[in-house]
């Protein structure tokens, strides 16, 4: 038996199928970041059809594939290192459940499918896809070590994944909508990295390069800050989005789900992984649950 056969069996990947270990490799788990593509479908909720869901589901589904190719070439780049952080070392590259290149190769051929059905779904939609992986790609292989520009970029990619979400419906999102959607992203990402220092300051975690560049001072300060003006942002939003002003009463789950975060990172020292927290925390599940049935309430009755 191979070196790598024998770590992936160590690891629990053994016995698996290859399809669930390159299923595995796709973080079908992440996949919740790319729901974001559904809010011009939400606040549109009044026009909406089904040809408008049928679309977004497609850029939801192109989304999510696209992103699992980030993750291929993250998990790629990252492999050495990700096998000694506690969590990390149990994913297929890093097991050695899935050979290198095959995980590369499996990751270019579903990128190729994937654009070309963007481009022929919708030019616009294609480019903001291109944009995005482009973008990661930068991320992963150098951006992520440059302090600040690490965090600007995660919060982008959320951007771009909401502005794709309007361009596949036809519906354009206002520029205060965008700049929540930035800050909140920032917010989470600021939320991770001081995760992942307090993890290396005990001894737990593997040692990020950027992660020399940030202390806890520094990362409680930006995180106090950026929730001061996602609050705001959000604020304003509900008041100039050009709905109902009754949109202003969903304000109390934004404050609510901001709250429960930042409780669960300062005082159960969670928020490494915000997507696992989304699915875990009954409290912010239940919240983003009731924020979206409130929001769709008030727009269709109170427009």
């Amino acid at each position: 038996m191979s070196q790598s056969k024998a770590h992936a069996e160590l690891e629990g990947w053994g016995s698996r199928p290859v399809p669930i270990r390159y299923l595995a490799l796709m973080r079908p788990r992440q996949w919740t970041k790319n729901l974001l593509v559904f809010a011009a479908l939400i606040f549109s909720i009044q026009q909406a059809d089904m040809h408008m869901l049928g679309q977004a589901l497609v850029g939801f589904v192109l989304f999510c594939l696209v992103s699992s190719c980030v993750y291929v070439l993250n998990d790629y780049v990252d492999r050495e290192r990700d096998r000694m952080h506690p969590e990390k070392k149990n994913r297929p590259l890093a097991s050695g459940a899935i050979h290198p290149q095959a995980a590369l190769l499996f990751g270019f051929v579903l990128l190729t499918c994937c654009l070309m059905l963007a481009f022929r779904f919708q030019v616009a939609f294609g480019l903001v896809l291109s944009a995005y992986f482009c973008m990661n790609v930068l991320y992963s292989l150098r951006l992520k070590h440059v302090v600040i520009v690490d965090l600007l970029i995660v919060a982008s990619g959320f951007v771009l994944r909401a502005v794709g979400g309007g361009l596949v419906i036809g519906v354009p999102l206002t520029p205060w909508f965008l700049l929540c959607t930035m800050l909140l992203a920032l917010f989470l990402a600021i939320g991770k990295r001081r995760h992942e220092l307090a993890l290396m300051q005990n001894g737990m975690g593997s040692h990020r390069k950027v992660l020399d560049s940030y202390s806890m001072e520094m990362l409680n300060q930006m995180s106090g800050i950026v929730t001061t003006a996602t609050i705001m942002s959000y604020a304003l939003f509900t008041f100039t989005s050009g709905h109902t002003i009754q949109l202003m009463w969903t304000l109390i789950f934004v404050l609510y789900g901001v709250f429960r975060y930042l409780y669960l990172i300062h005082m159960e020292g969670k928020g490494g992984r915000p997507e696992k927290l989304l699915l875990e925390d009954k409290h912010i599940l239940l919240t983003v649950i009731l924020y979206g049935f409130s929001v769709v309430c008030i727009l269709l009755f109170f427009n």
